[in-house]
């Protein structure tokens, strides 16, 4: 848009959102006067002669600033005359600022413009964010529910494995297994879900798909009727098979704060090591198991994350 005169150096101030404002409200001034006012206000913005304008839109937004100034002028001068003579003259007489931004700033100060600062607008405003991130909030974790319902269904849990009966509790990151064996051993077998992986050899047989292998630490506990000893025997349960790492003896009374575990059982004498594995499989705990946890704790690890997020998005709808 071109027009005769030097181009207008518009206040970062005088926004659009602040121009529409203006454009819905009547003044008691004709337009041609609130025109002339807002002349007035851009000459002042202007070093050079403000000659006349060739452009339907720049006339507007002076009519639209001359409204402005003329409910700020009815504030400071409330006993003036409907019509005034507009001029340089006046509007340096009855405004104090010489700078043009600071009569935008007394326009504002004075609630010219009807803007409300109050600590209510503020506080309403800071409910308004928050209310809009507690709904995008709902709206992701729902999206999320219905998404991992509809493609990744969780199975129904079975309840036991074997001679073992699991328990599993919602919410907690490890099941038990249980059983007796030969009338006098009591074994317990805990099992937490996937808390580590490695690089799945090449050879491993892994699906292509998954690059590692996920570890799941599991603890045989065996004890027997009145003794207060309890053999334990810590093991990692890989995709296909189980590896002892530990055995000790725990005792139910008097035990160390820091008990001696033993060495690491790779230290052990081969044949040692065979025997105690063949001790574990003559009470169901073999590579069976292995594999059995991992397909359990990967249905589990479903129902947990859905579970998460159902109890978060109860809590945000709550509050």
């Amino acid at each position: 848009v071109s027009y005769s005169a030097s181009p207008i150096r518009v206040p970062a101030q005088v926004s659009p959102a602040f121009l529409c404002s203006l454009q819905q409200r009547d003044g008691k001034y004709g337009s041609s006067q609130k025109q002339e006012l807002g002349i007035i206000f851009f000459s002042r913005l202007n070093p050079k002669p403000f000659h006349s304008f060739h452009c339907s839109i720049c006339l507007s937004y002076c009519k639209i600033i001359g409204m402005a100034l003329t409910r700020h002028l009815r504030k400071i001068l409330p006993s003036s005359p409907k019509s005034l003579p507009f001029s340089q003259q006046v509007l340096e007489q009855c405004h104090r600022p010489q700078n043009p931004n600071s009569i935008l700033a007394g326009l504002i100060q004075s609630n010219a413009l009807g803007i409300s600062r109050t600590p209510h607008t503020r506080t309403y405003m800071s409910e308004m964010r928050k209310s809009a991130f507690q709904d995008k909030m709902l709206r992701l974790l729902r999206n999320e529910i219905q998404y991992e319902l509809d493609h990744f269904p969780p199975k129904q849990p079975v309840t036991s494995f074997g001679p073992f009966i699991l328990v599993d509790k919602p919410g907690e990151q490890w099941i038990r297994l249980k059983r007796t064996f030969s009338a006098d051993e009591d074994i317990k077998v805990e099992a937490s879900m996937f808390d580590a992986a490695i690089p799945a050899p090449k050879s491993s047989g892994v699906d292509s798909k998954e690059n590692v292998q996920l570890h799941i630490t599991m603890v045989v506990n065996i004890s027997k009727p009145g003794d207060d000893d309890v053999l334990e025997i810590m093991c990692s349960a890989w995709p296909d098979t189980i590896e002892i790492t530990k055995v000790f003896i725990r005792s139910t009374k008097n035990m160390p704060a820091k008990p001696y575990v033993g060495p690491d059982f790779k230290e052990l004498d081969d044949e040692l090591q065979d025997s105690l594995y063949e001790f574990l499989e003559a009470r169901g705990i073999g590579d069976e198991i292995a594999v059995f946890l991992h397909e359990y704790v990967k249905n589990k690890g479903k129902t947990e994350y859905i579970r998460w997020m159902d109890t978060v998005k109860s809590y945000m709808e709550k509050s």
